[in-house]
């Protein structure tokens, strides 16, 4: 049964069209992807089902009636919830807030019932299989559970057609087989379910159908099970997707230039690693294994506990972040929308920013001086974008980070720290990043990778350190670099106690074959012996 068709959708901003003749059709009780790179049109096309936008022609028709100029309200009352990628949490609100906000639940007298809104969402949290204390404030929420916050927002809703744009950004393995197991559920009961994802083993694990956008619009739509993964993405990039093949280059790496010493902070202990210029190194492991905290205690956003940090032979002592930069230390953050991007200052402002930032007691700016610099960055790095004055807000994910990127180019950084870097960003941009990362390595900068996506670190890394409990596991080369290695030492399946080579463990090709092969032996006898 058809629950909502959009035939037609047409939509131009300042003249420039952006959905051109759009259809997308979608079942009662399936989860069908919407699917296409930065840009496409998925969110502009959302944000009119949604209400957030007024199309400029075509029809929508959800359960058989025709929604003409719709509003958010119309939206949810019609029983159509969206959960932005971009997260709308109130950091100063209580977790309870965020849930019941604009749909407070009082008395006769209009006083807030609050102790059955925290129950409320007490169960609703079990339900969910979250561990989210109702009281507590949002803002100290890690952005994980921020974003299972901003779900269950709309799980309470209690609409029949959901909107999920990105929902597993900042989820780990265990969250997002929660979340498929509620979509499974809701589906069961007749709910259907957009879901907008770059991440393709996801989209083959959940989606039914799906629909590709291409520079706006409609290329094609079939059933899940009748494709393959290779096949979705020519069809969202417009060529033969050659991007899997391995970008790497060997270079010549120079003298060390960040040496951590029994570094400790939260999240992290005893952390021993030496980077040499021109390296790049990927930092990965479960979610909370403490890669992002340690990048962040390098960088100076928090203190360290412990150990000792030296960069370029200095130690850090104390160590600020205007220090971190005045030492040419720069870090690309996991959460742009909260951590990097300046909303409300243009393009120009937001490259800027950082390098003035640094040289504080001479602030004055020379705007034309900055604006040869922004457009030598802007060809160099690709960036897609109108007049420097345009606020960042308009660029797509992707340009937005190269904007960051171009940030701290700008503050002449050579070791630079990048914390999730394609998060949210579709296969062509990601492709980018990955090239830009090589480039800046030829030309002697010092890279840091954290990601959970080893296929990434495949590409561009020379070493690869695996944590788990905020320890190094192991460290090792380019050539021992697989999934299943690292998913062996980032579950602590294996025993990473092998022998050291200074500082770091090094794991050489012979003995991780050997150890896989160890725990596969292992797996297999202990299966035999409980089967018995």
């Amino acid at each position: 049964m058809e629950l909502l068709k959009m035939s037609g959708i047409s939509k131009s901003f300042f003249g420039v069209k952006v959905l051109d003749a759009v259809g997308l059709e979608i079942e009662a009780g399936e989860v069908h992807a919407l699917l296409g790179e930065n840009g496409a049109g998925k969110s502009t096309l959302m944000n009119i089902l949604g209400g957030v936008l007024e199309k400029d022609g075509g029809t929508v028709s959800f359960d058989g009636k025709v929604m003409d100029n719709v509003t958010i309200k119309d939206a949810e009352k019609a029983g159509i919830a969206f959960v932005h990628q971009e997260l709308n949490i109130f950091n100063d609100l209580r977790v309870y807030e965020n849930l019941f906000l604009g749909r407070e639940m009082v008395n006769r007298f209009g006083k807030l019932r609050k102790k059955e809104m925290v129950e409320e969402t007490r169960k609703l949290m079990k339900n969910l299989g979250v561990d989210i204390d109702p009281q507590e404030l949002a803002g100290n929420l890690d952005t994980s559970k921020k974003q299972l916050l901003e779900i269950a927002k709309t799980i309470y809703a209690d609409a029949r057609l959901f909107i999920l744009d990105e929902p597993t950004t900042a989820l780990n393995n265990e969250e997002i087989d929660k979340l498929f197991g509620i979509i499974r559920r809701l589906k069961g009961e007749g709910k259907s379910f957009i879901f907008i994802s770059h991440k393709m083993p996801e989209i083959f694990q959940i989606a039914d159908r799906y629909t590709v956008l291409r520079n706006g619009c409609f290329i094609h739509s079939g059933f899940i099970k009748d494709t393959t993964p290779e096949e979705v993405t020519r069809h969202m990039v417009g060529e033969s997707y050659m991007s899997r093949g391995n970008m790497y280059e060997e270079r010549g790496l120079g003298e060390t230039v960040l040496e951590l010493k029994n570094f400790s902070g939260a999240g992290f202990s005893n952390v021993d690693l030496s980077v040499r210029k021109g390296e790049i190194i990927g930092f990965t492991g479960l979610q909370g294994a403490g890669c992002s905290e340690l990048m962040q205690t390098i960088f100076g956003a928090r203190k360290s506990l412990g150990g000792s940090e030296f960069v370029h032979g200095e130690e850090m002592h104390n160590n600020k972040i205007r220090k971190a930069m005045q030492k040419k230390v720069a870090m690309v953050a996991a959460n742009r929308k909260e951590n990097s991007i300046l909303p409300d200052m243009s393009l120009l402002e937001n490259m800027y920013i950082s390098e003035h930032a640094i040289h504080y007691r001479s602030q004055h700016i020379v705007k034309k001086k900055e604006i040869k610099k922004y457009g030598e960055l802007k060809r160099t790095l690709n960036i897609k974008a109108g007049s420097h004055d345009d606020k960042i807000t308009s660029l797509s994910g992707g340009n937005q980070q190269k904007i960051i990127l171009a940030r701290w180019l700008n503050t002449q950084a050579d070791i630079i720290l990048f914390d999730n870097p394609t998060q949210g960003i579709d296969v062509g941009a990601k492709d980018e990043i990955y090239k830009l990362i090589l480039e800046l390595s030829k030309e002697g900068k010092t890279i840091i990778v954290n990601t959970l996506e080893i296929p990434e670190i495949q590409k561009i890394a020379d070493r690869c350190v695996v944590f788990y409990h905020g320890k190094i596991q192991v460290v090792l080369k380019r050539q021992d670099i697989n999934e299943e290695t690292v998913m062996l030492y980032a579950t602590n399946a294996v025993d990473a106690g092998l022998e050291t080579d200074g500082a770091d463990k090094e794991m050489g090709k012979g003995a991780a074959r050997e150890t896989v092969g160890a725990a596969r032996r292992t797996e297999k006898e202990t299966a035999s012996g409980g089967a018995g």
